[in-house]
């Protein structure tokens, strides 16, 4: 059955490398967005931190200060997009802990599995005497869970991006956790993102149109789109399109009369590695009024790189935008081609009609 495949959390029932995803994802995409508006104004300015002593401390995405007595030689990782993130930083043998769900680099697939869909397997996390433990927020990682962490002594830091400049801000933050080489590292890798996505937002503005544009992230076991004030949203703007959201960032849902009064000019497809294809989708009851629909323009992505919030984020701009604005492909062919989807070779051009 295919599922909503928000990426930022563990999958409890897949396997790791699976691209099974289960319905679990979708309470949790639900539970993740509401409060963005908090989320947002919690984002933390405070990097690299407090320094005291040998300790140092690090305000997270909640607001809350995390004391670092020391440097973090045995980390645990919640999500799939963290684990990313903490290789990237060259961190990686630092790792003692992950997902389920973790898939890249080649080396996550191992670790050994720590959270769930179900939650955390908190006898595993004091079987690996962690010194620091990276948990995403909003539900991703239940409260309840972090504050058991806390309360048996494990330093935690919460991070949960809304927005593109929030994916980078904790990159920065996640180093300063991290403490030694991983801070500049953070600087470094950041520096370079921003720069690949304002070179990648720029050519999609220049592009000159902003085609009303729907993300599907999942039919089954009803429709589901994106939010107003997610991260999701951030990049179809970014990309240059005009994003075509559920309408309240705590619904995931989106009601296919709402869908067909919007008309979408451009349909992304993020499900389509789970086999919803464009002439599936054209197909369907009510859909052939829908302007996107009549003009072919139904283009799969590759959606772990746009719905996981790490360090492949201008990777998933650049398959935003490549799908929103397939004239620019030859332009963005120094970012790595989407994986074949849908019968499309990789590196193919997205169809602009049947």
């Amino acid at each position: 059955m295919r599922q909503h495949t928000f990426q930022q959390a563990p999958s409890g029932d897949a396997r790791k490398g699976s691209r099974t995803v289960r319905a679990r994802v979708v309470a949790l995409a639900a539970t993740a967005v509401l409060g963005t508006a908090m989320t947002a104004g919690a984002q933390s300015p405070q990097v690299p931190g407090t320094s005291v002593g040998s300790a140092w401390s690090v305000t997270d995405d909640t607001g809350v200060v995390v004391m670092i007595p020391a440097a973090p030689e045995r980390v645990i990782s919640l999500s799939p997009a963290i684990t990313e993130i903490v290789f990237a930083l060259g961190a990686g043998g630092r790792l003692v802990g992950g997902t389920d769900f973790d898939d890249f680099p080649a080396e996550a697939p191992a670790l050994p599995d720590v959270a769930t869909y179900q939650g955390v397997l908190m006898e595993q996390v004091v079987a690996l005497e962690p010194d620091l433990v990276l948990a995403s927020g909003m539900g991703l990682t239940p409260d309840a869970d972090i504050a058991r962490m806390r309360d048996l002594g494990y330093p935690v830091v919460t991070t949960y991006a809304t927005s593109v400049d929030d994916v980078l801000t904790d990159i920065r933050l996640i180093g300063s956790a991290l403490g030694g080489d991983a801070v500049g590292s953070a600087a470094s890798l950041t520096a370079t993102m921003d720069a690949d996505l304002a070179r990648i937002g720029g050519l999609a503005a220049g592009a000159g149109t902003t085609p009303r544009t729907f993300y599907e992230t999942g039919d089954q076991p009803e429709l589901y789109g994106i939010a107003p004030g997610s991260f999701a949203a951030d990049l179809v703007g970014r990309g240059g399109g005009e994003a075509i959201t559920t309408g309240d960032p705590a619904v995931w849902s989106m009601p296919l009369e709402r869908l067909v009064a919007a008309d979408p000019e451009v349909i992304l497809l993020g499900d389509a590695a789970y086999g919803v294809c464009p002439d599936v989708v054209a197909q369907r009851p009510g859909w052939g009024d829908i302007t996107a629909v009549r003009d072919g323009a139904i283009r799969p992505v590759h959606d772990v790189v746009v719905t996981r919030p790490g360090p492949r984020i201008a990777e998933g701009l650049a398959s935003v935008a490549r799908a929103i604005h397939p004239e620019l492909t030859d332009d963005l062919a120094d970012f790595p081609s989407d994986p074949a989807m849908c019968g499309v070779p990789t590196g193919s051009a997205p169809a602009s009609a049947p």
